[in-house]
């Protein structure tokens, strides 16, 4: 079960700066064109993008989480807490730059960082057309702008079904003139409500970087 957790549901995000194009019609209509040959208007993803609500609560670092993890992409740091997470360079993500897992449970996390920034008004509808290539029924369970140690992020909550198994992704999408970040955990649906506090500490971990 673990190892299918870390080959299958952390192989489902891909690259975001390949994703997608824009491109104009023969009526002047803009357009957001994807790998899979199809496409959207770019007016009607703005009008959805506006309902995303914005959390008012300040959100900060865990004070048990001490170890800074910095991306050497990205002028970005990760405090964790190194005796309940374990964690590495990826090795079964190639898009990944860390890997995490829960220690001796089945709650995994990953950090996908590249140096093109994204507004994070895309990164959603990104990260879903990704996820759907593989998971064709996921589905938006949460979303919300926060402030997480002064830095303006995107929350997703996805749910979906790959090879019989209902996972749950929940993660941080942050972009600035720096690059791009993905910090995401995953696990099952079943167990999502147990490790959802455990998410939160170490997502709360991401901090700019002077």
């Amino acid at each position: 079960m673990k190892k299918l957790y870390l080959v299958g549901l952390g192989l489902l995000v891909f690259n975001l700066a390949l994703a997608q194009q824009r491109g104009v019609t023969d009526t002047g209509e803009e357009v957001i064109l994807y790998a899979d040959g199809t496409w959207k208007y770019q007016n009607n993803q703005e009008a959805i993008e506006k309902e995303i609500p914005t959390n008012p609560e300040k959100f900060t670092k865990d004070e048990a989480s001490t170890f800074l993890l910095k991306s050497s992409k990205v002028n970005v740091g990760f405090y964790l807490n190194p005796k309940l997470w374990s964690f590495q360079k990826a090795v079964e993500n190639p898009e990944a730059e860390f890997e995490f897992q829960l220690k001796d449970e089945d709650l995994y996390g990953m950090i996908l960082s590249e140096k093109v920034e994204i507004p994070l008004e895309t990164l959603k509808f990104i990260a879903l057309e990704n996820s759907r290539s593989v998971a064709p029924d996921v589905s938006v369970v949460k979303e919300e702008y926060r402030n997480v140690n002064g830095l303006k992020v995107l929350l997703l909550q996805l749910n979906g079904t790959m090879q019989g198994i209902k996972f749950t992704y929940y993660g941080y999408y942050f972009s600035s003139s720096n690059g791009t970040i993905q910090f995401i955990t995953y696990t099952s649906q079943n167990l999502m409500e147990t490790y959802k506090s455990a998410c939160e500490k170490l997502l709360n971990g991401l901090v700019e970087l002077n």
